[in-house]
């Protein structure tokens, strides 16, 4: 396969631009740095084609490497037709179906049939020229003792034969995609729950597989995970088995009957429950994929937000019985000072709180005050807004979202060993507005509260999705190597978790590292990093 021109094709670039993109990444460039930095090379290619560059052609290859090993596990059953079938297959699942009859399985029907001699009335069944009946005594035996178990047993064989067919099963699975209709219920003795009205919207939910929206596929696997929904895909069962039997019965062939009969129960038992499983699992990949990339969209938002500089920033954590926790924040994101004050209920202490804040306010001459937009929020941005009237100090409210996980994170311990982890949410919150990037870099991307579903959708891909969202936004921003955490050096091009630790260690340590990329040859790792810090 030629895995460059055939992605050039499909990205409607020139070959060259993916044949030197797809050298760099294998020599270790990132993404950002060739979008950035290697232009001359790609053809101006932009992050966006590079990535789709990179997945493609790590998708082909791994199609080429399944390839190979299916061949090879076939082994002396590999016919040139079953070889070429595999090489030109250009799906996984192709060659998933074509290895299908191969792969070694549990004890099946036609397993047990075929141990019982079975397998030459199968063929006759399936050549359609004789009539079964006429043959059927001669594979009588102890262990087959009547013509219905001989020609049950003959036609579980050709079942299982039609079933692993890939040519059929890719047929029957357009059809049933293209014609099918999801149908989902309610449980019924679980209708009135509260919890169940969260799925109300499909307590009596049909529409065609087709018309489905991605954010519908994952509401309803949850609600069926939960089981507060029962899913199913239905089609017309006896169109399918009509088109199945047009496949395999040949035109003019005078003894089809148990071929019919054999087919009927092929599509019933073996295929649409196969079928339904394939396409569930493609609808499922399907919304994962559009969730993800709502994710990677809002948290790109998210860290790219303006941030505001030089300004002393006060963060309340708001909350009622165990209080609103206080953080004072530097210009430079140092901390000065921290509280709890307790203005809602059940204390109600508000004229105590807002004494407390306006002493802060003038002791540190704050500029700017945040607010978690959590529980309390409202309440606490009515005591805000009293402060504002009195001091002119504007307020605004921001996302808390991770809040709690940084306060307890090895980052929060690392920067603040001896503060109590429910003040450390506080100074997140005032950071947060400063430097966006800087501070929810800390977080784990999944935990900033970027989109619905983040439990639902493939972990992995998900967490290297945001991964990359967060060193793109890093790499397009920049980095001052001398002052940045290592918990933002670690997303520059070429530098890991190890290096940033190191890095910081250095420069607290030693004073101040200056970069020259010189002219000798060096790894990726180092020049990616380089031009990135050097911004």
């Amino acid at each position: 396969m030629d895995i460059i021109g055939l992605v050039a094709s499909e990205l409607k670039i020139k070959k060259e631009q993916v044949e030197a993109t797809v050298s760099l990444l294998d020599e270790g460039a990132t993404i950002p740095f060739i979008a950035r930095y290697r232009k001359e090379k790609t053809g101006s290619l932009d992050e966006t084609y590079i990535r789709d560059i990179s997945e493609r052609v790590g998708y082909l290859r791994t199609l080429e490497a399944r390839k190979e090993e299916v061949i090879r596990l076939i082994g002396d059953k590999l016919t040139p037709e079953i070889e070429a079938n595999i090489k030109e297959a250009t799906t996984l699942q192709a060659v998933e179906d074509i290895y299908l009859p191969f792969r070694p399985k549990r004890r099946t029907r036609a397993t047990i049939a075929r141990e019982k001699g079975l397998e030459p009335l199968a063929n006759i069944i399936l050549e359609q020229m004789e009539d079964p009946l006429n043959h059927v005594e001669e594979f009588l035996s102890e262990e087959v003792e009547t013509i219905d178990d001989a020609l049950g047993g003959a036609r579980d064989i050709v079942a299982e034969i039609v079933s692993e067919d890939f040519k059929t099963r890719e047929w029957m699975r357009r059809i049933t995609r293209r014609s099918a209709e999801l149908e989902v219920n309610v449980v019924e003795k679980k209708k009135n729950l509260p919890e169940a009205k969260t799925y109300q919207n499909y307590f009596e939910f049909k529409i065609p597989l087709k018309n489905v929206a991605p954010h519908q596929v994952l509401a309803i696997n949850r609600g069926e995970k939960e089981e507060f929904l029962t899913v199913k895909i239905t089609v017309d069962s006896n169109s399918l088995i009509q088109s199945l039997k047009a496949l395999w019965l040949k035109t003019d062939a005078p003894h089809t009957e148990q071929l019919e009969l054999a087919l009927a129960d092929c599509y019933t038992r073996l295929l649409a429950p196969a079928i339904e499983r394939d396409l569930r699992r493609e609808m499922t990949e399907g919304g994962d994929k559009q969730a993800i990339s709502v994710f990677q969209e809002n948290l790109r938002h998210l860290l790219l937000q303006s941030p505001v500089r030089g300004k002393v920033v006060l963060g309340l954590d708001p909350g009622y019985r165990t209080g609103t926790k206080v953080a004072v924040v530097g210009s430079l994101g140092d901390l000065l000072a921290t509280d709890t004050i307790y203005p809602h209920q059940p204390q109600n202490r508000w004229d105590e709180s807002k004494a407390k804040l306006i002493e802060l306010i003038k002791e540190y001459k704050v500029d700017l005050i945040t607010i978690g937009n959590g529980t309390a929020s409202r309440e606490t941005e009515a005591l805000a807004s009293e402060i504002a009237q009195e001091t002119d100090v504007a307020f605004a409210i921001v996302s808390e979202a991770g809040a709690s996980v940084y306060s307890a994170s090895e980052i929060a311990k690392e920067e603040f060993p001896d503060l109590d982890v429910s003040l450390r949410g506080a100074i997140s919150i005032a950071r947060r507005i400063q430097d966006p990037l800087s501070e929810l870099v800390k977080i784990d991307p999944k935990s900033i509260g970027v989109g619905q579903y983040q439990h639902d959708v493939n972990q992995k891909e998900l967490s290297e999705a945001l991964d990359y969202v967060v060193e793109s936004a890093v790499n397009h921003v920049g980095v001052e190597l001398n002052t940045a955490s290592w918990s933002l050096l670690q997303y520059v091009s070429g530098i890991n978790k190890t290096i940033a630790q190191r890095i910081v260690a250095y420069t607290r340590t030693e004073g101040p590292i200056f970069l020259s990329i010189g002219n000798n040859p060096l790894s990726y790792s180092f020049i990616n990093a380089t031009y990135i810090l050097q911004k």
